[in-house]
């Protein structure tokens, strides 16, 4: 694929679309569902195992990537194993990145609903999130990632306000002891840990249009170790704050977190606005990345116009988000999606990178 000039991102734009796509509803719900699988306080010793599994997966992704530099992963796929099993992986791989799009869209229309407009049809708030994000993506990546740029300080500095307000009803005693019931849960929840990270094979799609595809290494490295400071801050204070029962007991702990102290005298008493505020932009960046990253896939591999295949997958992400009936099911849609995510972002890269050193091992040993 020829990219052109005004197509590239700089290392920190793609470092910056990495953590932002890792972040997403994580934030808001990994505090409970960690908590849950792990029930002790040692939920920040698995997210760090979690991080370095996903830190390790991302290597091997930089790595396959280096074997064909001017190609995007549907392309490649398709010269390691042949047109047919590429061309189905590669589908896979666009589905995959479409319900993820979807999946977002449901989690943006679920905590706006709850939160902040309730009893406004869901069909609008919907149709305003997507029309924006389509508007966004025809601009190309180039344009996403400039979002992404503008975006990112912003949430870094509400989330660390927020944090640093939360730590009046902090209680250490909360996370205490340390490995109280020994190294077993801490392993049990590494599953967990690492879905939380799901989203890194977005590396996949972004190195093709990297400027400094030398450097890339080193921008996984930063983008998922942002992330993991992130979750690390928020599992810490949400359960030093709400304790591993009253953590397992709430939907959106993060949220209730915020909404559980008061700062009187301030322009803002009540902050869980400016946590919702920041985390609808993220959901919104992390939506248009993977809109972007599939249909990109579709028209390479059916050879068509991307900015057709944008408009005709904005109905079917409408009705992806519209699909679960519940939150239970939008929760239960999450994590298939996470398990698709480690196979597509953990075995097959692997897969594909042993093959492809074999066969160029080959054609030396040939030649």
């Amino acid at each position: 694929m020829m990219i052109g000039a005004n197509e590239r991102i700089t290392t920190l734009q793609t470092a910056v679309i990495i953590t932002n796509f890792l972040l997403g509803t994580g934030i808001l719900t990994l505090p409970r569902t960690s908590v849950d699988e792990v029930k002790t306080p040692d939920v920040w010793i698995t997210l760090v195992l979690g991080g370095m599994i996903a830190l390790a997966a991302s290597i091997i992704m930089v790595k396959l990537n280096h074997q064909y530099p001017e190609k995007t992963f549907y392309e490649y796929t398709q010269d390691i194993i042949g047109k047919w099993i590429g061309g189905l992986i590669g589908l896979f791989f666009a589905c995959y990145l479409l319900a993820h799009s979807g999946f977002q869209v449901r989690s943006m229309l679920e905590i706006i609903h709850f939160f902040l407009l309730e009893g406004t049809p869901r069909w609008a708030t919907a149709m305003i999130f997507l029309w924006v994000g389509l508007y966004l993506i025809i601009g190309g990546l180039s344009s996403i990632a400039r979002l992404f740029e503008i975006v990112f300080p912003i949430t870094v500095i509400l989330f660390l306000l927020v944090v640093l307000m939360s730590s009046g009803i902090f209680e250490m005693d909360n996370l205490r002891p340390v490995l109280g019931q020994g190294i077993g849960p801490v392993l049990k929840g590494i599953k967990v840990t690492a879905l939380s990270f799901s989203g890194i094979e977005i590396v996949l799609i972004l190195m093709p249009f990297m400027n400094q595809p030398h450097k890339a290494v080193q921008t996984v490295v930063i983008g998922t170790a942002i992330p993991l400071l992130f979750y690390m801050i928020t599992v810490v204070m949400v359960i030093g704050a709400l304790s591993i029962d009253g953590v397992v007991a709430r939907t959106w702990p993060t949220i209730d977190l915020m909404r559980s102290f008061e700062q009187p005298g301030l322009i803002f008493e009540r902050f869980e606005s400016l946590l919702l505020v920041i985390w609808i932009m993220q959901l919104f960046n992390t939506f248009a990345i993977s809109f972007y990253g599939a249909a990109l896939g579709l028209s390479q591999l059916f050879k068509t116009n991307i900015q057709k295949v944008m408009f005709v997958l904005l109905p079917v992400i409408y009705l992806i988000a519209m699909g679960p009936n519940n939150i239970n099911n939008m929760f239960a849609f999450g994590d298939l999606i996470g398990n698709s995510g480690v196979y597509l972002g953990g075995l097959i890269p692997i897969l594909l990178l042993v093959i492809s050193r074999i066969k160029r091992g080959k054609h030396r040993t040939n030649h």
